[in-house]
């Protein structure tokens, strides 16, 4: 029962992020709480690709 809540929160979640909810919602179910990491980590990921951070650069 907490792996379906623990999914729908993933999936919307996901959405508003604009990251893949199916894969998440699938994330969701198969690990339940387990996956709150994770999906943290993924999120962070996304917003530093998205604005621009994933350069790495030395300013001479």
């Amino acid at each position: 029962m907490i792996n379906l809540v623990i999914s729908g929160l993933l999936y919307i979640e996901a959405l508003k992020w604009g990251m893949p909810a199916k894969r998440w919602w699938c994330a969701g179910v198969v690990f339940g709480v387990a996956s709150l990491p994770m999906y943290s980590i993924a999120k962070h990921i996304h917003w530093r690709r998205a604005v621009g951070f994933n350069n790495l650069y030395m300013a001479a």
